[in-house]
């Protein structure tokens, strides 16, 4: 065989594969939207399939064709945080048995606050660790009934098929993906000249934005801010945290020493939605903090990712940071990715009754670099960042 032929021969084998790799892409994004919907999909791996269905929106009616059409029996697959809070010392994630449709167990299990382990909790196998994983990209409660099923039945239902490589490979490729979709000069009332760019990737394909502050030199450390989208505090001024303060703060100190660059990141609730960000508020209201409420409805104390933050910069033209945060997670992350940061430093929201407990919660179980003495800190009513 001529080079030639055989050049042509690993071209078309590459193209062949990054071809394959799009079709994956694309099935994952179209489950995640059947999740995210109410409807339930199957996962697959090789002839053995399973049919999983988010408990936020499983019926009765449903329910009765999966178990009545199931080869094994159904499962209540969780994750780790809620099984912990079940009562049970576990790390990984895992599965009761479900031998009869019982909703009131089911949402016991899931979500209730008093509730209880009734069984011995099964390891997890791909398919049942694949669908887990799936709520966690559609941003829906990380609690869901699995049942494998034979082929005849899923094709008799029409579902979506995903294969669980998958979904890892596009939680893997969705940084490298990142792009450049708009941009225009925005004027801001704390910062007149700034720009947003927005790029369009990440988790669920989602765009984010990097608004940039002024006219910051990138042959100089540029200061920058990693901040997580937050409804409730970033546009209604929600009492209950600093992410306001935070925002604003950073584009007025931006505008007034040379600029800089804010990533706004749409991962609302610390990477768990916005739905399930409301639902531990109100476990937060009934007296929980707010990792101890995460992690009733079975999330990490952060789901977040920040290295395709990373790559924004990268984009931008920016290799030197001045990082205005006040979580170390953040600054291992950029660092990981090889940002390199010369200099952090730490901007402080306003104390209130409502999130006094909320800023302490983080300094001391997440290890946010907030004043030793949060009280007489955020006392002082702090309106800029502090050095």
């Amino acid at each position: 065989m001529s080079n030639k032929s055989k050049n042509n021969d690993v071209g078309n084998s590459t193209s062949s594969k990054a071809k394959a790799v799009q079709r994956g892409a694309v099935i994952v994004e179209r489950a995640i939207s059947e999740l995210r919907s109410g409807r339930p999909v199957a996962i697959r791996s090789g002839r053995t399939y399973a049919i999983a269905a988010g408990i936020e929106a499983l019926d009765t009616g449903f329910a009765e064709q999966l178990w009545r059409n199931a080869k094994q029996t159904p499962r209540l697959v969780l994750a780790a945080p809620r099984l912990r809070r079940l009562g049970l010392d576990r790390k990984l994630d895992g599965a009761f048995a479900m031998p009869t449709i019982d909703f009131t167990r089911i949402e016991n299990l899931s979500f209730e606050t008093g509730a209880r382990f009734d069984a011995p909790v099964a390891k997890l196998g791909k398919l049942d660790a694949a669908a887990l994983e799936l709520t966690r990209l559609a941003f829906i409660l990380p609690a869901i009934v699995t049942v494998q099923a034979s082929s005849a039945f899923v094709a008799s239902l029409d579902l979506i098929e995903v294969e669980p490589a998958d979904i890892h490979r596009y939680i893997d490729d969705r940084v490298v993906s990142l792009k450049i979709v708009s941009r225009a000069r925005v004027p801001l009332e704390d910062g007149v000249e700034s720009e947003f760019v927005v790029f369009r990737g990440g988790q669920g394909l989602r765009d984010q934005v990097a608004v940039i502050v002024g006219k910051p030199d990138h042959a100089e450390p540029v200061s920058v801010r990693l901040h997580s989208a937050c409804l409730t505090g970033d546009l209604f001024g929600s009492m209950k945290c600093d992410c306001g303060d935070q925002l604003r703060h950073t584009v007025k100190f931006m505008a007034e020493n040379g600029g800089g660059v804010l990533l706004y990141l749409d991962q609302e609730g610390r990477g768990n939605g916005l739905s399930n960000k409301i639902r531990a508020y109100r476990l937060q209201a009934e007296g929980f903090d707010t990792y101890d409420a995460d992690e009733i409805i079975g999330f990490d104390h952060d789901q977040r990712r920040f290295d395709f933050a990373a790559q924004m910069l990268v984009q931008l033209g920016i290799s030197q940071v001045r990082v205005l945060t006040n979580n170390p997670e953040k600054m291992a992350a950029l660092e990981n990715a090889g940002i390199q940061i010369v200099a952090d430093q730490r901007i402080i929201g306003r104390l209130n009754d409502h999130n006094i407990r909320y800023l302490t919660s983080k300094r001391d179980r997440a290890g946010h670099f907030i004043d030793a003495n949060i009280d007489e800190a955020l006392a002082a009513n702090i309106e800029k960042p502090a050095g």
